[in-house]
């Protein structure tokens, strides 16, 4: 135990070192806080960086800084004095911190227009890239033959794949003893009984428009169709069509060859079409649209020094049907016949892409590989 002398001893140590922890507050006359503003006021300007700025604020703010401790010993000051040390002290302190924000605003810049500086990435350096994928040639290929329609107003129309016989038939003019309805040629859903089936043509969607839309009706209906066909070079089961519809006041086979013309100027530039009469139920009269060989431009004709394999030395290739809208059609769709005449045509996508771009076999374009998408995309757009 300590005897009584060194309780003393011991008290007056404590009383040394709590005196050297907190600093004797300063005198509060007007001489000494304009020195310890001019003091504070030196070190932020020659603060040379954030770090260091910091550190200033640390001695001349913080709580054991000169002018906090001023201003701890207000309140000990007679009621007289005390109202002007405040304010003095206050405007000091003001003063402080407003050097302090700006000196802080000026390094920052400083600082970040280093890093922009040195921390630049050279853009001209090598780097590896992924491997480039491509739109598919079809859906290009739907793109453009969309757009030409839309830039002549008329209007994109969709419908499902799963429709029902009557829409996909009855409704076109296709009897039930038609080749076409049987099973040897369309896939149905269910047994035939069901009168459900996966779409053969895109046509359904023109019968959806006369009965959604009113009149008139102008629109352009691209999608997938299913057929039992077989998977070969110039066939496919499941293939791409695009199909055109115009039901209005007056409309003729005249504003038909020149929509027609005018799409394959679209997608082949300056190229001449027949029009060779042929027979379809939803239409009458029918035409069949022929392109002129866009390899022999039909210098193979009666040349057997000079065949073409692509139009088989004819001259011409077959495009697709087309023709007046057949008024029984129209008919079902509760059009009156009466008033309203139209027209419809109908495009292969596919075949549309081998000869724009000569592809000659069909299944390359579902064999998914994207060096095929990627070798037609500068032309198929």
């Amino acid at each position: 135990m300590m005897q009584g002398s060194e309780k003393i001893v011991a008290a007056e140590t404590d009383e040394s070192n709590d005196a050297q922890a907190i600093p004797a507050a300063p005198a509060l006359d007007e001489t000494t806080v304009s020195g310890l503003v001019e003091a504070a006021l030196a070190a932020v300007a020659e603060a040379a960086d954030s770090a260091s700025l910091k550190q200033v604020r640390i001695d001349h703010t913080g709580e054991r800084s000169p002018l906090a401790l001023a201003n701890r010993a207000i309140g000990g000051l007679p009621g007289a004095e005390r109202k002007d040390a405040g304010k003095r002290i206050g405007q000091a302190r003001g003063r402080v911190n407003q050097a302090l924000k700006a000196r802080e605003g000026e390094l920052g810049e400083a600082e970040l227009a280093h890093r922009l500086t040195e921390e630049t990435v050279d853009v001209t350096l090598p780097v590896s890239f992924g491997p480039v994928g491509a739109p598919h040639p079809i859906t290009a290929m739907i793109e453009l033959m969309s757009d030409t329609f839309l830039s002549m107003g008329w209007a994109v129309a969709e419908g499902p794949e799963v429709e029902t016989e009557w829409m996909n038939f009855d409704a076109l003019n296709l009897h039930p003893d038609h080749p076409a309805r049987a099973e040897s040629d369309t896939l149905f859903v269910a047994p035939a009984s069901s009168h459900v089936v996966l779409r053969t043509q895109t046509s359904p969607v023109q019968i959806r428009s006369l009965l959604t839309r009113a009149l008139p009706v102008y629109v352009v209906s691209p999608g997938k169709v299913f057929r039992a066909d077989e998977y070969d070079a110039t066939h496919l089961p499941v293939f791409h069509q695009i199909e055109g519809l115009v039901v209005d006041e007056g409309i003729t086979l005249g504003h038909l060859k020149g929509a027609v013309e005018q799409f394959a100027r679209a997608l082949f530039g300056e190229i001449t079409l027949r029009w060779r009469p042929n027979y379809f139920p939803f239409t009458e009269p029918s035409v069949e649209v022929d392109l002129e060989c866009f390899v022999c431009h039909g210098e193979s004709v009666g040349n057997p020094d000079r065949p073409c394999r692509t139009c088989s030395s004819e001259g011409w290739i077959e495009w697709g049907g087309s023709g007046v809208v057949n008024p029984r059609v129209l008919a079902a769709a509760g059009v009156d016949t009466d008033r309203y005449t139209g027209f419809a045509f109908g495009i292969g996508v596919e075949r549309a892409l081998m000869f724009r771009n000569g592809v000659k076999d069909m299944r390359d374009m579902s064999d998914g590989d994207v060096r095929f998408s990627r070798a037609l995309m500068g032309d198929a757009r």
